[in-house]
């Protein structure tokens, strides 16, 4: 096997250099591409020693079909990952191709930092996605990058507590009064042992079903939040008896951080990403989690979709577009993907990738609950704002702070819409 070297490298650079910072280049290499000239690329990733194990493995069949073409690697923590991307765009100097996130592509995109894959599309297959999947790498018209899977959002269920006290599991796809009764009878059931949720008013990820499911979205085309004051003040104030004894308290919470309250056992159920039933079955120790599907606010309407966070981008100034393309392509498409990776990136976005995943256990679970909600999935949304991510947060350190009592409705919907002002700007 061939051993390739791994780096973990930090950077803190300011968020600005990366909006400062002149365009990465008119890139698309130079001349005619030689498929058979010998190429070294570099590819850079987020992760774990898991991940880059099996980006190890998926190199040495990538060069096995193509020994030109050398793949030099480096990864690291998400945080210490886009410091140091930010620090390279300064410079002028991205990887050749790199692990990419949605919450990043209009940041990345519109200075010109990432290619468009339409120059190298003779390279990469993308009759392999649903037009839905291409579209979280898309901005204006312009595919820019390829989600390597996805997940959707779920409600998962402790079936061992359910078993313990005797109580019927929630039905999926119901409205959230219903849902909201659900809990308090868990927790009734209980004597508060265990809380029948965790407040979910706190995710951005509820408030985006909400909004979806009335024909909105929380941001806008043109990158600027889609929603209004009175629009949050509704939601978060919806939260308001759920929070009073029935969902798990914010105390507790923050007692066991930054374990949740449903992998701790606290809690009977928890919306997040179809991909975390593993991390909350290896957490929580339960022998069986069911995942079904979540509140809707709108009964037959198109609230969920398909979210392609994970991606993979090439640089517009690499000197070796082809090529990029082609190791891209080999990573977002190749059944040696799907048998290497499974669904450890999301589940695989593309057909072909697909084809070579076998799904049992965990995987093939994740799977059937992705085919029960087909009928509710609606379009892509938006391209995210500039900032994304440090709003997200924002929006659940605000829910935290409901949780504990220290700042009502009113003060959250001001300090948050005040602090996106500053974000977006």
């Amino acid at each position: 096997m061939r051993h390739l070297r791994f780096v973990v490298t930090a950077a803190v650079v300011s968020a600005a250099a990366l909006t400062l910072a002149s365009c990465a280049g008119d890139g698309g290499g130079s001349g005619e591409y030689d498929p058979d000239a010998d190429v070294t690329l570099t590819f850079a990733f987020w992760g774990n020693d898991d991940r880059a194990d099996r980006y190890n493995q998926l190199i040495e069949a990538f060069q096995t079909e193509h020994p030109n073409i050398t793949v030099n690697t480096t990864f690291t923590d998400f945080p210490s990952y886009w410091e140091k991307r930010q620090t390279e765009v300064a410079g002028g100097g991205l990887p050749d191709v790199f692990q990419f996130s949605d919450s990043y592509l209009r940041q990345y995109a519109e200075p010109g930092h990432v290619l468009d894959l339409g120059e190298v599309s003779d390279y990469v297959d993308f009759s392999t996605f649903d037009d839905a999947l291409l579209g979280t790498g898309r901005l204006n018209d312009v595919q820019y990058s390829l989600p390597t899977g996805y997940s959707m959002w779920a409600n998962f269920v402790n079936d061992d507590v359910l078993a313990d006290y005797d109580i019927a599991a929630p039905e999926g796809g119901s409205t959230f009064d219903a849902f909201d009764e659900w809990m308090a009878g868990v927790t009734d059931a209980t004597d508060g042992t265990v809380y029948g949720g965790t407040d979910y008013t706190q995710r951005i990820q509820v408030f985006e079903l909400v909004l979806r499911a009335n024909g909105g979205n929380l941001y806008t085309e043109d990158g600027e939040l889609g929603f209004t004051e009175d629009e949050l003040r509704d939601f978060w104030a919806s939260g308001d008896d759920i929070r009073d004894g029935v969902t798990v308290p914010q105390v507790e919470l923050e007692a066991i951080s930054p374990v949740s309250g449903f992998g701790a056992g606290l809690t009977a159920s928890e919306m997040s990403w179809s991909n975390f039933l593993g991390g909350y079955l290896a957490d929580s120790g339960a022998e069986s989690i069911s995942i079904v599907a979540p509140p809707t606010a709108v009964e037959g309407s198109k609230d969920l979709y398909q979210q392609g966070g994970l991606q993979m981008a090439i640089a517009s100034n690499t000197d070796h577009p082809e090529a990029s393309a082609i190791f891209l392509d080999y990573v977002v498409n190749s059944p040696e993907a799907g048998e290497i990776f499974g669904t450890t990136l999301g589940f695989p976005a593309s057909s072909s990738k697909l084809a070579g995943t076998t799904l049992e256990g965990v995987d093939k679970q994740v799977a059937d609950y992705i085919a029960s909600v087909a009928d509710r999935v609606g379009e892509a949304p938006p391209v995210p704002v500039i900032g994304y991510g440090s709003l997200e947060q924002t929006f659940w350190d605000l829910g935290k702070e409901l949780g504990l009592g220290t700042i009502t409705v009113d003060e959250a919907v001001e300090r948050f819409f005040t602090e996106a002002d500053v974000i977006l700007e």
